[in-house]
Order: structure tokens, then C-alpha cells, then sequence
């Protein structure tokens, strides 16, 4: 079966979607994203994904194009019609299609919308999992704004081809003051000697992460303490455990940075509760 996308109203042959080539999103990356994750048929935690869809729109000026309802709606059918079991379904908001000019097209351009999905592969990633990544440290080089989820994505992706051809599965950013704010495409995390889980605030240089926020809430239920401050390279090389969390790989265990085994290179026995009780925890939507 062929792959159907959502573009600006119709449902479409995945091979013949296709956006105008003055589009804002492809012209100056004018436009910000989402991707929830899909487990057993059913959407997770879409309410805090559309939260934060709407609070990057604000924050670029860009308006909402559609009711909230019929937005999920929309989400539910994108991956229906894609027969998704597990995988992840991405949304993409821009200005719209106007004339390239730096500034603001007039009001009467609607924002352009996609959404797409597809099935990706559970077992590899529940394998990758079970022995755990490399993360391999970059200079951050970001604008000020990434708690905006803006489709302005460059650095990130420089930073994840420099930890692949250096052997790691993600990269982290280290601020100026050598303390690591994020990944590439994910939150970082460290578990202290004594327990305790800890992670940069969101509301400094980082992007609010819908998994980081639910790890925050299982963690404390559990009765672990969570720790919301920034930490360095050094700390997370003589730390108890490292992972990252994020929407496309929940809790994934990190066993080196840098080329420098964690512990004893193997997934720490916290990060791997944290990924087992994960989808227990989720709020739920069905396809």
C-alpha cells in the first residue's frame, strides 16, 4: 500500500505531495513542526504535542490553520490511511506561499500544513536500546530560540552527521561554559552516584520535550528525585547512567561520550525502567 500525506486540505499519494516553491517553510524555513510518536495503534500524549504546535505558531506570529479538533481529526486519519501500528506521525505549519520577501506576507495568506506517517521499526529500536548509543559532544552554535520547535533545523543536522562519522548514534551540545544543553534531536540526561536524575531546565537554551516532560512525571511518581539544572561533559563521562529521551526514541540508554565508557558501558538500570514503563504511563489516543 502507498504512503498517503495530508497537504493543505487533501489526502494524497505520499510520491505526489508536493508544496509551492515559494512556500515560506522551503524558502526561510518560516514554519515549526511536531512528531508524535504512534504505539499499538494509538497517538501518545497528543494534548501536550498540540500545546506546544500552538505555542511555537505564537511565537513566530504564524495563526493556527485550523480548529484543534479537527486538526487531531485530521492526525487520526493521516494514520489510519497509513496503517500505522508503530511508528510516528509528523506535522509541519509554515507562513504559507507568498512572493519571497523577508517580511510578513499579508494576513489573507493561509499557513501551509502537512502531515504525514509511517510505521518504523520497533525491534531495532528496542535492540539499540538493549546496548545502548554513543553520543559524541559539538560546540553549540544554535540561535537563542530553540524552545521554539522551528523546522530551522542546520546545526542539528550537521551536529548528528558529525556523531554518526565519529562512531555515536547522537550528538550533544556544550554551551560556552562547557555544560551540555541538548542533543541533536533530543533531551539529555544524567543519573548522579546517589539516584538522582538530572536535566537541564527547559526555560535555558533548551526544547521543552514532551517525552523529558513525562519522564520528569513518572520519575517523580517512582519516587526519584529530579534534578532540573544544567551539567558538563566531565560530570556526564563519571556519571552513574546517561540517556536521552525524545518522541521518535522514548528513553534511549547512552553508554559513552565522547569515546568514554559511562559507568560500565552498559544501559543503566534506571533508563531502562524509565523506557519499560514508559507507554504505561502515556496518554492515549486511537488511531
Amino acid at each position: 500500500m502507498s504512503r498517503i500525506a495530508y497537504v493543505n486540505g487533501q489526502y494524497l499519494p505520499h510520491n505526489h505531495a508536493s508544496v509551492h516553491i515559494e512556500d515560506r517553510g522551503y524558502q526561510f524555513a518560516d514554519g515549526v513542526y511536531e512528531v508524535c510518536e504512534i504505539r499499538h495503534r494509538m497517538l501518545l500524549d497528543v494534548p501536550r504535542h498540540m500545546d506546544r504546535l500552538e505555542r511555537s505558531l505564537r511565537e513566530l506570529q504564524i495563526a493556527m490553520p485550523l480548529d484543534r479538533r479537527i486538526f487531531v481529526s485530521i492526525l487520526r486519519e493521516v494514520c489510519r490511511r497509513n496503517r500505522v501500528t508503530n511508528g510516528m506521525v509528523y506535522i509541519q505549519v509554515s507562513r504559507g506561499v507568498s512572493p519571497r520577501n523577508h517580511l510578513f506576507p499579508p494576513a489573507s495568506v493561509k499557513p501551509s500544513m502537512i502531515i504525514t506517517a509511517r510505521n518504523t521499526n520497533l525491534e531495532a529500536a528496542n535492540k539499540m536500546a538493549a546496548a545502548g548509543i554513543g553520543v559524541f559532544t559539538v560546540p553549540e552554535n544554535r540561535w537563542e530560540r530553540v524552545d521554539i520547535k522551528s523546522v530551522s533545523l542546520l546545526p542539528n543536522i550537521l551536529a548528528k552527521q558529525k556523531a554518526h562519522d565519529n562512531g555515536a548514534g547522537e550528538a550533544w551540545f556544550v554551551d560556552k561554559n562547557g555544560y551540555v544543553t541538548e542533543g541533536s534531536s533530543t533531551n539529555a540526561w544524567i543519573v548522579t552516584a546517589e539516584g538522582t536524575l538530572v536535566t537541564r531546565p527547559a526555560e535555558n537554551g533548551i526544547l521543552r520535550g514532551i517525552t523529558r516532560t513525562r519522564i520528569i512525571d513518572m520519575a517523580t511518581e517512582l519516587g526519584l528525585e529530579v534534578e532540573e539544572r544544567a551539567f558538563t561533559v566531565d560530570e556526564a563521562k563519571a556519571a552513574r547512567e546517561a540517556f536521552v529521551t525524545a518522541a521518535t526514541s522514548v528513553v534511549m540508554p547512552v553508554t559513552a561520550i565522547d569515546n568514554v565508557v559511562v559507568a560500565n558501558g552498559h544501559p543503566g538500570e534506571i533508563a531502562s525502567c524509565l523506557r519499560a514503563l514508559f507507554f504505561q504511563s502515556s496518554e492515549k489516543l486511537a488511531c
